[in-house]
């Protein structure tokens, strides 16, 4: 038996330790949580995508009575992102969660579908996407999908 071990890092700023093109990306993201569609769970997200052109694409969870048919605010963005700007590679990606009336501490991270579509836009523009990960304690930031996400399915395993 041979053991193998996943490590990934990440960065722990305080908000006011982001560059300035992160900070504006961070504003963006939690200012766009109170336009999520979440009457069921009332846990707003927001996310917003800065591109290789300067634009910033940002949009919101919208949930519905049937749960899978709902769609987090990663995806969402992501996705509208690929259709209006397809040429452009994404650079960074700011999330941030409002629940019972405030900015949670702790910042969330994608779940597991958010992070494979994440991650098949890093493979598709060959560059990684700067994750931050919105928390009033600290804003994370990852360096590449990937690194959310080891061990991971892509089109290299389907030749």
């Amino acid at each position: 038996m041979e053991e193998r071990k996943i490590v990934t890092s990440l960065f722990v700023y305080a908000y006011d330790e982001l560059p300035a093109d992160y900070k504006r990306l961070v504003d963006e993201a939690k200012r766009v949580t109170k336009d999520a569609y979440a009457p069921y769970s009332k846990f707003h997200v927001g996310a917003a995508l800065l591109l290789a052109n300067g634009e910033i694409v940002s949009a919101t969870n919208q949930e519905n009575a049937a749960y899978p048919s709902g769609m987090c605010a990663e995806r969402v963005t992501m996705f509208y992102a690929n259709s209006r700007y397809p040429n452009q590679s994404p650079k960074a990606l700011a999330i941030a969660s409002f629940a019972e009336g405030d900015f949670l501490d702790e910042p969330i991270t994608p779940c597991g579908a958010c992070r494979q579509v994440l991650l098949e836009a890093e493979m598709r523009y060959g560059a990684d996407i700067n994750v931050l990960l919105y928390g009033k304690r600290g804003v994370y930031v990852v360096s590449s999908v990937k690194a959310l996400l080891p061990l991971s399915f892509d089109s290299s395993l389907l030749k």
